[in-house]
């Protein structure tokens, strides 16, 4: 069921010394930070709407990057991956386990694209 599980490095020669996990599967996001107090957040991945990657230099001289995913979580609308490893391959399992998350429970996401524009013209009239 866990199709990954990656930890957060240095950007620099990729150490992996920061106590942050990130456990992928196919329904969930789970991301477990700290060492003394441990906090454990989760994300649904029916909840995710656009995931992106990006990568410094730095980051591309040791094969790491950052993925930003956002979602429509309201007490974590940003969730950020930080420095991690296989980027291009985790973020096209978000993208693809997202859509079908959001196929299973029929939840679709919509863009409001002027929507309150449409009702006020119709109360107008």
């Amino acid at each position: 069921m866990i199709q990954f599980v990656e930890k957060k490095r240095t950007a620099l020669f990729a150490l992996p010394i920061y106590f942050t996990t990130y456990t992928i599967t196919e329904d969930m996001l789970n991301i477990k930070e700290g060492f003394f107090k441990i906090t454990e957040n989760d994300c649904y991945m029916y909840k995710i709407q656009d995931v992106s990657m990006t990568m410094t230099l730095i980051e591309r001289i040791f094969k790491l990057s950052t993925i930003t995913c956002h979602t429509g979580d309201t007490t974590n609308p940003i969730i950020v991956l930080k420095h991690i490893k296989n980027g291009r391959t985790i973020k096209e399992f978000l993208l693809q386990a997202s859509d079908e998350a959001r196929l299973k429970r029929r939840t679709i996401n919509t863009v409001n694209i002027g929507a309150d524009d449409i009702e006020e013209d119709l109360a107008d009239e």
